[in-house]
């Protein structure tokens, strides 16, 4: 919860070791956008209750048994971190706390609420390169008339590229807002929630582009409103 100088408490979850580079990166979004984020690993207690925002991070591939289908590739999976994350998902949108998933982030929203993933895009990549990159090379086409495009503005801009996974079937309540040039699902969100949204890029890599800093102002200012108790639109 807000400590005395106001600022919301983000989780930011991630992996029990390592992957310091994203977290560092998160780390330093949520400070730029006014809130106080608190590192949850596996092993910590698992409770929205006195946060006021989550942010799930990007990672291994999400492991298809959760979805309930085969292993189509030799992935890298996290069973560990699976079912921390799915729990720390669960009750965030239980209790309505304000939810960002970044790139496995992401898919595993919407894999708690019913939806699959594409476990290997290299064959749905026609337009676009399977080069991962963290640089912003990649196009995203925002969806009109949704929030991200309200947020971001304008119908494209660059993203960069880190997974191998992506969204198939849309989790119950989900809408795509944005897709890449091969039609690929880069970005999800919930219009009837105070703030559920995903994106298939790393927005914590590209913390020097203003648009990109606007998803943790958006998520800090929409979880200093949860806390508040401000009525939800």
């Amino acid at each position: 919860m807000a400590g005395p100088d106001g600022r919301p408490l983000i989780g930011v979850t991630g992996p029990r070791r390592g992957a310091w580079g994203p977290r560092i990166c998160v780390h330093v979004g949520v400070l730029l956008a006014g809130g106080r984020p608190r590192h949850l690993r596996p092993g910590d207690r698992v409770s929205t209750g006195d946060l006021d925002g989550v942010i799930v991070t990007g990672g291994h591939d999400v492991e298809p048994v959760l979805y309930k289908a085969e292993a189509e590739v030799e992935g890298r999976y996290d069973p560990e971190r699976d079912a921390f994350e799915s729990e720390i998902i669960d009750c965030a949108l239980a209790d309505g706390t304000p939810l960002l998933g970044i790139c496995r982030g992401a898919q595993l929203l919407n894999v708690r609420l019913g939806g699959t993933l594409f476990q290997d895009l290299r064959s749905r990549r026609h337009r676009t390169s399977h080069r991962r990159t963290l640089l912003p090379l990649k196009t995203l086409c925002v969806s009109a008339g949704t929030r991200l495009a309200a947020l971001l503005g304008g119908q494209e801009l660059k993203i960069n590229s880190l997974h191998n996974q992506s969204i198939d079937r849309l989790g119950e309540g989900l809408e795509v807002s944005g897709r890449d040039l091969d039609e690929i699902v880069q970005a999800v969100e919930e219009p009837h929630r105070r703030f559920l949204m995903g994106v298939q890029w790393h927005p914590e890599f590209l913390l020097y582009l203003s648009r990109q800093r606007r998803l943790f102002r958006r998520l800090v200012a929409a979880a200093r409103d949860y806390r508040s108790g401000v009525p939800h639109a």
